[in-house]
């Protein structure tokens, strides 16, 4: 199977993937589809525009995921999105958290598929770029497979093509978004039963998957797959994506090449007013299951958190990682 725009991407994940997370991880991967935080359409109609929508023109292709119930709104806030530059605008149908479901938005609006579809046209006709929706499989007691079924064919017939699927239902009260991330079983045969069911869709797998060999195993059944916090906690499994995914011929970055490219970032940042830590905290399982990974985020930790720390912090963080110096070594350790 060729590769698509969707083929690999790293999922949309509430306080982690900002701009800072989303440059840094572009360095990894060049053709893995990013996606920005879950932003309201009501915050894009009377927020701070640059500080929710800006982005470095390097994360393309990026998409931006909006959150809300009201076809107006959203069409509004998917046109700025357009005219941003986003590659494409997502639609959230997947969000259990209390937050989101006390504004109508989110996991809940699956027990309304016929509103969907109507804020889904109201985007598409908003937009010339392509909008796609993420929703779960199910919620609460509506989790019969037909009911699946019944939603992405309402949502289908108004015209979307495109469904990332995280593969648990929701339990909308009992549960909190990190337990609905663990406790509901996963179903990834009821998403493979979709695609298989609506060969005609793009339906990208999310949900508990872990690594790059789990991804070329669900490729065998569906047309994407998307990785969350395995990509975020362990985030250079995503240097070889290209090669394994897209046919890269060139060799993956190093560690610490991808760092170093954030080092002129993080000077701007912090001429501008911003912390170390607003960027070095995407960073800190670089090193994971590496024999000096503790010690490089203990440094980043530690000193990065000091009033003045700077790019010296992560310097030193880089040669220790790196094992490059004894002294630094035992200093960092001091």
């Amino acid at each position: 199977m060729s590769a698509g725009p969707h083929t690999f991407c790293v999922a949309p994940m509430m306080d982690w993937t900002d701009r800072h997370c989303r440059f840094f991880h572009r360095g990894l991967t060049k053709h893995a589809l990013l996606y920005t935080e879950m932003v309201t359409a009501e915050a894009i109609l009377h927020g701070n525009r640059e500080r929710l929508l800006g982005f470095d023109a390097t994360e393309q292709p990026l998409v931006l995921q909006l959150g809300g119930s009201d076809p107006a709104k959203l069409a509004e806030a998917a046109r700025i999105g357009g005219e941003r530059g986003y590659r494409e605008i997502n639609l959230n149908i997947g969000c259990p958290s209390d937050r989101v479901q006390e504004g109508r938005f989110g996991a809940c609006l699956m027990a309304e598929p016929d509103l969907v579809a109507l804020c889904f046209e109201a985007m598409a006709n908003a937009v010339s770029v392509p909008v796609t929706v993420k929703c779960r499989i199910g919620i609460d007691d509506q989790d019969a497979e037909a009911d699946f079924q019944r939603f992405i064919d309402r949502v289908a017939d108004a015209g979307c093509r495109t469904f990332i699927v995280h593969a648990r239902k929701a339990w909308l009260k009992g549960l909190s978004p990190k337990e609905n991330r663990e406790i509901p079983p996963l179903d990834y045969g009821r998403v493979y039963r979709l695609k298989a069911a609506r060969p005609n869709l793009t339906i990208v797998i999310n949900g508990g998957i872990e690594s790059l060999d789990a991804c070329e195993q669900h490729l065998r059944h569906v047309d994407g797959v998307m990785l969350g916090r395995a990509a975020y906690h362990d985030p250079y499994i995503l240097a070889d994506v290209d090669r394994r995914f897209f046919g890269a011929g060139e060799p993956a970055i190093t560690r610490r090449a991808a760092l170093e490219r954030l080092l002129p970032v993080i000077e701007r940042h912090i001429d501008r007013g911003g912390r170390l830590n607003n960027i070095t905290r995407h960073v800190l399982g670089l090193y994971y299951g590496r024999p000096r990974g503790r010690l490089f985020r203990r440094i980043l930790s530690e000193d990065g958190q000091r009033p003045g720390a700077g790019v010296d912090v992560l310097q030193k963080a880089i040669v220790a990682a790196e094992g490059e110096s004894a002294i630094a070594l035992s200093s960092a350790a001091e």
